[in-house]
């Protein structure tokens, strides 16, 4: 086997501080292409959902990609020290630019999954083809075993993964969001990248490779700068893209992105977005509360617990009943609950639920708080209402599991009802059913029932699956002392507790933390 012989560089400086300087681009590239990894799995889960599945495509095929990199990179090793100057350039480029490629492409096409892979492919390709370029340069600094030279390298590599992957969540994501944390790192990666070969390895170019590189990094920190400064109206129009032009609310929680559209009297109805996904519609959301909330009072509601529900819809309905003694409310984020106490358009919907007296707000994941009591100083609740994200969404397969249902019924009153929102009975039959087998698996019986959405209102044709649960076998009905209902009737609630009853999916299985199976 014949060996390449790296010619030895003419440095600068001495050759112990060449290779620090070596191995110091490695550490500072390695964590900026982790955070570009980092950066596509978290915005194409945020835009896509189900982040489990989204973090599989971006890390496979990254991967895949490396592989690829690494093989291009050898017709580049005659010419290391310019072909990784270009790498670093493009690579700078494409992952300072990914993120807002990928919301563009969501916002203006509503389509970003082939942008993801496109970016996911092109980003691991350009990484592949560091390692073995560096490789090339640290042995012209000074020969060394190729064993410990890789193994230098790959532990600077490492080390700065590890610095990349918790600077994203703790310094870049809270301090400068999505989009200005990809160009910043960017820019990070292209100085990095050119300073290295324009200061150590300058002796390798020619006086018109310097300018070349010298102008395409100058380019590249420019179009990252510009970026940079039209962030914000960027996001706007990206914002009215997604949402409408009446945007009044937008808001980043440390949970999620909360935008409220509309409801200011300009005609409009409001609506409440959380991660782009639109969760209440003020001309529909009422057939949907009032159809989780009132079969489940046809009994004892005298102590009501609401899990998630901060936008205190599902507390108006409750609150309609003049016996209920006490709601607790069990919400995630703080800014859900502050807007629907002080947002005007917002309040007037939920009729100012959080001024009751008997209202009670815990802030808090709901999974946690029933591990570690739950339970109200005058006993057990008689009504459980489960309003939360839709099953399917994967930080939410925890609130659908056999464990958490078992935490529900450690709360529950003899006698006491679950009202459990299940998804999309229409589009996702198999999501709804194995909800269902989940309750069942904990010893509740259950009893399906839907709600469709006004036809060419909100969402055209869609409907809500509910569930009904109990320790004995429970029927649907309604209250007799309820409040007006003008879309919901004894006689309505039982012809869709049969429609639902007819397309029961037989050998659902259930969902626990070990074994999720809600599909994406």
């Amino acid at each position: 086997m014949v060996l390449h012989r790296p010619v030895p560089a003419r440095l600068p400086v001495p050759a112990g501080l060449g290779r620090l300087a070596v191995l110091t681009t490695v550490f500072v590239c390695a964590a900026c292409g982790l955070v570009y990894e980092l950066e596509l799995v978290a915005l194409a889960s945020y835009l896509l959902g189900d982040s489990v599945t989204q973090a599989s495509v971006v890390l496979s095929v990254m991967v895949f990609a490396m592989g690829v990199g690494s093989l291009l990179a050898k017709r580049l090793r005659a010419r290391a020290a310019l072909g990784f100057a270009a790498v670093e350039a493009v690579l700078a480029l494409t992952g300072g630019l990914s993120a807002m490629a990928l919301y563009a492409c969501f916002a203006w096409y509503g389509q970003a999954r082939l942008a993801m892979v496109a970016f996911s492919l092109t980003i691991g390709v350009l990484i592949g083809a560091e390692v073995p370029l560096l490789m090339t340069l640290i042995q012209r600094i000074r020969r060394q075993d190729a064993g410990c030279a890789v193994a230098d390298l790959f532990a600077a590599d490492y080390v700065g993964a590890l610095v990349g992957g918790l600077a994203f969540p703790f310094l870049l994501l809270p301090a400068l969001g999505q989009l200005t944390g990809a160009l910043v790192t960017g820019a990070v990666n292209a100085v990095a990248g050119g300073a290295l070969v324009l200061w150590l390895f300058r002796r390798d170019l020619s006086p018109r490779a310097r300018w070349a590189l010298l102008t395409a990094n100058g380019l590249v920190l420019v179009v990252l700068a510009v970026c940079s400064v039209l962030t914000g109206p960027f996001e706007r129009a990206a914002r009215r893209a997604v949402y409408g032009t009446d945007v009044r609310v937008a808001v980043r929680s440390g949970v999620q992105e909360v935008v409220l559209a509309g409801g200011d009297g300009g005609g409009r109805p409001l609506s409440l977005f959380l991660d782009g996904r639109l969760r209440v519609s003020g001309d529909v959301e009422s057939r949907y509360h009032e159809a989780l909330v009132h079969p489940a009072m046809a009994g004892e509601h005298r102590r009501v617990l609401v899990l998630g529900g901060g936008d205190g819809l599902a507390v108006r309905e409750v609150l309609r009943y003049a016996d209920v003694r006490s709601v607790t409310v069990v919400e995630l984020d703080p800014e859900v609950l502050r807007l629907a106490r002080t947002d005007p358009g917002l309040a007037a919907l939920n009729r100012r639920a959080y001024r009751d007296p008997r209202v009670r707000v815990v802030t808090a994941d709901a999974f946690d708080w029933l591990r570690e009591g739950g339970r109200p100083a005058v006993g057990p609740y008689n009504v459980v209402l489960s309003d939360l994200p839709d099953p399917g969404l994967t930080p939410s397969t925890k609130l659908y599991s056999q464990e958490f249902y078992g935490l529900v019924t450690r709360v529950l009153a003899p006698g006491g009802r679950i009202a459990v929102h299940g998804g999309d009975l229409d589009a996702r039959p198999h999501v709804f059913w194995t909800v269902d087998a989940t309750l069942r698996s904990v010893g509740l019986c259950t009893a399906p029932y839907r709600a469709a959405a006004p036809q060419g209102r909100g969402a055209p044709g869609r409907d809500w699956g509910f569930l009904l649960a109990a320790r004995a076998p429970v029927r649907l009905a309604l209250a007799e002392a309820r409040p007006p209902l003008p879309s919901l009737t004894p006689e309505t609630l039982r012809a869709e507790g049969l429609a639902a009853e007819r397309r029961k999916e037989a050998g659902a299985l259930p969902s626990t933390l070990m074994h999720p199976r809600y599909a994406g």
